[in-house]
């Protein structure tokens, strides 16, 4: 059950994040260049500049906000649980034997 407890929590936090970051992005891009954002940044007829300028925006923009709604999505987990989720343990405990590896060449 925990699982999918921790699945469901995972995914409305993306939700969330993806909801968050389209709201920053749209703000700060009117903020910045005075306009509104590109609605397709791939069309060859938008300036490969704004094209780029764009996509780094939004990309920090969206990676902050994922990050941020999943550390919270965890803290929530584990203070209703008293443990993280075994997937977060899981990827911690693989990481740490990566390391591990790393250190013994």
């Amino acid at each position: 059950m925990g699982n999918l407890m921790w699945k469901v929590m995972a995914a409305g936090a993306a939700v969330g994040a993806s909801i968050v970051a389209r709201k920053l992005t749209d703000g700060t891009w009117k903020f910045v260049s005075g306009g509104d954002s590109p609605s397709n940044p791939e069309d060859p007829d938008i300036d490969i500049k704004e094209a780029i300028a764009f996509a780094v925006l939004s990309g920090a923009i969206v990676g902050l906000s994922r990050l941020v709604a999943n550390r919270q999505a965890t803290k929530i987990y584990e203070k209703s649980t008293g443990h993280l989720p075994q997937a977060l343990v899981d990827a911690r405990d693989a990481a740490n034997d990566a390391n591990a590896k790393k250190a013994k060449k």
